[in-house]
């Protein structure tokens, strides 16, 4: 799927998302999923076809006689890693196993909003004047929260001149996807003059340690993204110190069950969380539209409107008002997708019987 501009990070520029979906066929009902993996092994060591070699030769033979999510979830276990393959396997089974039961994906996992405010994630550009017209525009569309992409030699400039011209009442945020070290330590603690939300994963997404290290040296919030895979993961950032705020992409953590579980841990230990996104389409937006609706989800997260990414979804689109986006209330994931419009974009598939 095309994407409607360029989306560039400091590992990278995506012009397109090649979107792997399961689907899960029951004798009651069937589900959907949909895998966040990359084409390349960037932002992890997933990418797409590895992810659909994986499912088809160890993950769905392994599922239960049952359709059952929390069945699905101890069967995958002893198979290392592939956590976005897991998580879209796992959704599609809770997809199915919800819409048999009438239950909404909210309603199974807990939300207490019927709608939940909206952040944007804004890439690197080549100009300031280009990111200055790119954050207005969104702002214009309503957005109520901005993060920036940052990396060496795209961090300080951009940031305050963000600030200067959007003022000091403009939620703002930065990412870094791991692009610096602790020798950088000074240079960050120059974004503590910015009144920022927090800066997400500064440092290398497998040091915790570094990362409780550098909290020490700043001001602004430290959130873990690339770093937190399981609730284990989190618990250890809590106690040594690592992050104050987490963010929660239920395809890096393996599905909406674990990221359930790191949202109740976090409450439990007054840590705000937030939901992060992968360019999902409608069907892994509606899911992470439910699970931002959840208590603990205090922070504006990146659901953004469909027509961010995509100008045209698979689904009926997301359309943002007021800065929100409605949470899904039909049965599962309370969308699937547009016969017509799926299989213009398929490009394969393939049925695997059990």
């Amino acid at each position: 799927m095309p994407l409607r501009a360029p989306f560039r990070t400091s590992f990278g520029v995506e012009t397109a998302r090649d979107v792997l979906l399961v689907r899960v066929v029951t004798p009651e009902s069937e589900g959907w999923g949909e895998c966040v993996a990359m084409s390349e092994p960037r932002y992890c060591s997933e990418y797409v076809e590895g992810a659909a070699d994986v499912l088809r030769r160890f993950l769905i033979p392994a599922l239960p006689a049952v359709a059952d999510a929390y069945a699905v979830k101890r069967a995958l276990k002893p198979f290392k890693g592939h956590k976005m393959a897991k998580a879209a396997l796992e959704t599609a089974v809770l997809d199915a196993q919800l819409r048999t039961t009438g239950q909404s994906f909210g309603t199974f996992l807990g939300a207490g909003r019927e709608r939940v405010p909206c952040g944007v994630s804004v890439g690197i550009t080549d100009s300031i004047p280009e990111l200055l017209d790119s954050v207005g525009a969104f702002i214009d569309e309503g957005y109520v929260r901005i993060k920036l992409k940052i990396e060496p030699g795209w961090d300080i400039a951009p940031v305050r001149a963000v600030r200067e011209r959007f003022g000091d009442d403009l939620l703002l945020q930065v990412d870094a996807n791991a692009a610096y070290t602790l020798a950088d330590a000074r240079r960050l603690a120059r974004l503590d003059a910015f009144d920022l939300l927090l800066v997400e994963q500064p440092l290398a997404d497998d040091d915790l340690v570094q990362h409780a290290a550098l909290a020490k040296q700043l001001r602004t919030p430290v959130c873990l993204d690339e770093s937190i895979e399981s609730a284990e993961d989190a618990a250890a950032a809590i106690t040594l110190g690592a992050a104050s705020v987490i963010n929660i992409k239920p395809g890096r953590v393996g599905g909406y069950l674990e990221a359930k579980a790191i949202h109740d841990l976090c409450v439990a230990h007054g840590v705000p969380v937030w939901c992060g996104g992968m360019l999902e389409t409608g069907i892994g937006r509606a899911a992470n539209v439910a699970l931002a609706a959840l208590p603990g989800f205090t922070l504006p997260g990146d659901t953004s409107a469909s027509r961010r990414y995509f100008a045209t979804d698979i689904t009926e689109p997301f359309e943002l008002a007021d800065g929100h986006l409605d949470v899904p209330t039909g049965p599962g994931l309370g969308v699937e997708p547009l016969d017509g419009i799926l299989e213009r974009m398929t490009t394969a598939k393939e049925w695997i019987r059990l």
